[in-house]
């Protein structure tokens, strides 16, 4: 498996655990409070932050696994994780795309909350909703690229 689809899976993974721990939280709390009350900043905050360091770290670890691997081959495992040719480009940038195009579809929700003037809560919930599903959606075209050929 090339390092740069080890990195797309470590992405959906992030992207999947991370936003769904914060948003179980944070609806949980609607039970109990209503949105405009509700303290969302700093769980947002961390929740972003998690997801920042977890892909840090997984990262960190696909190389270490690549590294590994191509140690056992007898190559150098800067090698395995250095080496990005044409394919890889392509499918980094398409996937990148689609996964825009998502995610401005979603800004376009966050602008109709803004102009009926929801709560904060939930202009940021579907702000963050958008740049996630839109990640997720990157992710997974290029995995997809990676399995079906690009």
């Amino acid at each position: 498996m090339p390092f740069e689809e080890k990195i797309s899976w470590v992405n959906a993974v992030v992207t999947v655990i991370v936003p769904v721990a914060y948003f179980v939280i944070m609806l949980g709390r609607l039970g109990d409070v209503s949105a405009a009350d509700i303290s969302y900043q700093w769980p947002l905050l961390i929740a972003i932050g998690t997801s920042i360091v977890l892909t840090i770290v997984g990262s960190i670890l696909a190389g270490i696994g690549t590294g590994i691997s191509a140690e056992l081959r007898g190559r150098s495992a800067s090698d395995d994780i250095d080496r990005k040719d044409e394919r890889d480009v392509r499918i980094s940038r398409h996937g990148d795309l689609i996964g825009f195009y998502v995610s401005s579809v979603g800004m376009v929700g966050v602008l109709a909350l803004t102009m009926l003037e929801y709560d904060y809560f939930w202009i940021a919930s579907a702000l963050y909703l958008s740049f996630v599903v839109g990640t997720f959606v990157g992710s997974a075209v290029k995995i997809a690229s990676y399995h079906r050929g690009f």
